[in-house]
């Protein structure tokens, strides 16, 4: 059996980033996420967000993807939040995400990050926290 630890920082946002997580519903669908990870052999480690958006860690296995574990998880849980009428509009997630991998030296750090989205996002927007992404990863060049 092969031992792989490819560990992966997902973040996804609602359709339009409408600000449909309130404090109660994401904690439900974050809840709802871990059990079915876990039901779907999906080894995720940590998971939080914000009223528009979720950033989860993950570790892939020898057969997973990082299209097929966004798919599972954003699929399955929008369907759960419509079936359970979380919120008063139908729920979607955005097609895209964003997902960097993440060296074994600095998970504590990501882990840190990922749980302080609510304190982090007092002083951040959705908007510049995704753009300090894609400049920190190479995706956009500062002028």
């Amino acid at each position: 059996m092969p031992y792989i630890r490819v560990w992966i920082h997902l973040v996804w946002s609602t359709k339009n980033r409408m600000p449909l997580l309130n404090k109660e519903i994401r904690a439900r669908v974050f809840d709802h996420i871990k059990t079915n990870a876990k039901e779907k052999e999906i080894y995720l480690d940590t998971i939080n967000g914000y009223t528009e958006h979720a950033h989860a860690l993950i570790s892939l296995g020898s057969d997973q993807t990082i299209a097929k574990i966004a798919q599972l998880i954003k699929g399955e849980s929008s369907h759960w939040i419509n079936q359970n009428t979380l919120t008063r509009t139908k729920f979607e997630w955005q097609d895209e995400y964003f997902a960097v991998s993440v060296s074994e030296s600095m998970l504590e750090k990501v882990r840190e990050y990922i749980n302080g989205q609510e304190e982090h996002h007092r002083t951040k927007n959705f908007d510049e926290e995704y753009q300090d992404f894609l400049k920190k990863y190479g995706s956009l060049k500062e002028d």
